[in-house]
């Protein structure tokens, strides 16, 4: 997942503001690795000024020719240090002269490089040509006089280099703060916001004929909008364990008689009735979008027994007051995001392009001292066969989130849970990252189905966002008393 990485990548440099993927997938991956990871913590130059005092940044000396040229001890270390090369290298050569290896010594490096050296006949090694590794045929003695001469050249450079270093000038690095070792930032609350929703326009609304553009016309929200009626003719909604909702037909609704946020309506193999509502193309199926179409669908005659609202993202009070439709069978349909791409979109019946989501099924228990608890049961989703909902269990909720003061405009999620973690995954993986004794058994809990006990807040409502196993998100608000 590219994305989600760029996200916590995102994070963890400070940014306020990150982008990611709109696909379910990826902003559930991108979440969990946000909220389960640790960044380091970067040591501030003035603390009580926060993040505009600036950062302690990592320096390194900036040498140059001309600060080596002109720093005053190089000469004094060559002085010191030298004639200790000078006698390592002269006792090198006196143990070749006297033990010569049985083959002749090739020079390396210099301007007698390919030389032929003969150590018998008084030829002599140069400080310049001692080789790092001596050859086998060598003496043990002559061995030991090239590690000590190596040794002292090893010395003087050293002391030369740190001479060097403090003489220059020092260079901030700018990419490298320094971090602190007794300090560890983790994620803080955080929202998920959207692009802004655009206007949904009906399938057959068009330009005045005078101006129209059959370019543009083939390609604007209507010609999407009429491939989306033919895919979902074509391929049906997929629900739960196989279940399949068939059309027999699916015709578009006029705009000219009202229908603005209607645009499909036909019957399923079984003879329901039923109409469709698509949501927008970049952004979420909102909740006025639902509103009106449930009015709309109130004056048709005779009036359709279900209504399916398909879209690649619902916004949370809009799948809320999908959930809570009375009088008519309120249903919410994933749409595959390979239907904004063409090329993604494979022609044949068998495709899963569109699926049923399930609903939220939530209990809230009151405890003794008067606190709350919400338990979460898993998904009641629609049977194709009963033609109602049915309970779908506990074992596919992959994460979910207690907001418990809800306040009918957005979710803060307070506490957050990991159902199908692992022990490497989930509240354990930020376990491992902070490397600190934290409570086995709260850990644990952050892990189940169970909320932690809670004191109302004072909006009095709670909400419940769960995300299935497939990335899919469902909202459940609900009130206390």
């Amino acid at each position: 997942m590219r994305l989600g990485h760029d996200c916590v990548r995102g994070r963890e440099v400070g940014r306020r503001w990150i982008t990611c993927d709109t696909s379910r997938v990826a902003v559930t991956l991108a979440k969990q690795r946000l909220m389960t990871a640790g960044y380091d913590y970067f040591e501030l130059k003035y603390p009580h000024e926060g993040l505009k005092g600036g950062f302690i940044y990592k320096t390194v000396p900036h040498v140059t020719l001309k600060s080596i040229a002109n720093n005053p001890e190089i000469d004094e270390i060559y002085a010191s240090h030298h004639p200790l090369i000078e006698t390592a290298l002269r006792k090198l050569n006196e143990s070749l002269k006297k033990h010569p290896p049985s083959e002749q010594f090739v020079v390396t490096e210099g301007g007698r490089k390919g030389t032929k050296l003969y150590f018998a006949k008084s030829d002599a090694l140069l400080e310049w040509e001692v080789p790092f590794d001596s050859p086998k045929d060598w003496s043990e003695d002559a061995k030991l006089s090239a590690a000590v001469f190596h040794g002292a050249r090893q010395t003087m450079q050293k002391a030369m280099d740190r001479s060097i270093a403090s003489h220059a000038d020092q260079e901030t690095l700018y990419d490298q703060p320094a971090v602190s070792k007794n300090k560890l930032r983790i994620t803080g609350p955080f929202t998920v916001e959207a692009v802004p929703f655009p206007t949904v326009l009906a399938l057959d609304e068009q330009a005045p004929a005078a101006e129209a553009d059959v370019s543009i016309a083939r390609s604007g929200e209507s010609s999407r909008q009429h491939r989306w009626r033919d895919e979902l003719l074509k391929t049906g909604i997929r629900g739960k364990g196989g279940q399949m909702l068939k059309f027999a037909e699916l015709e578009t609704l006029p705009s000219g008689e009202g229908f603005r946020h209607l645009h499909c309506n036909g019957s399923l193999d079984t003879g329901e009735r039923i109409v469709v509502s698509f949501g927008p193309e970049h952004a979420a199926l909102e909740q006025r979008q639902v509103e009106l179409a449930m009015r709309e669908a109130g004056e048709l005659f005779p009036r359709p027994k279900m209504i399916v609202f398909c879209a690649f993202n619902f916004d949370p009070e809009a799948a809320k007051d999908i959930d809570a439709t009375k009088g008519i069978v309120a249903l919410k349909a994933q749409m595959n995001t390979d239907l904004l791409t063409e090329d993604l979109k494979k022609g044949r019946a068998s495709n899963q392009s569109f699926w049923l989501m399930g609903q939220p099924d939530v209990a809230v228990h009151k405890t003794k001292d008067g606190r709350y608890q919400v338990e979460v049961h898993g998904f009641d989703y629609f049977d194709t066969a009963k033609g109602e909902l049915v309970s779908g269990g506990k074992g596919k909720i992959a994460a979910w989130s207690l907001d418990t003061d809800y306040d009918e405009r957005s979710l803060f999620p307070r506490q957050f849970f990991f159902p199908m973690a692992g022990a490497k995954d989930g509240w354990n993986k930020l376990k491992k990252d902070i490397k600190a004794e934290l409570n086995e058994e709260l850990l644990d809990k952050l892990h189940g189905t169970v909320s932690l006990p809670f004191d109302a807040g004072d909006n009095r409502k709670i909400a419940v966002k769960i995300v299935d196993d497939r990335g899919i998100e469902s909202l459940k608000v609900m009130a206390l008393e």
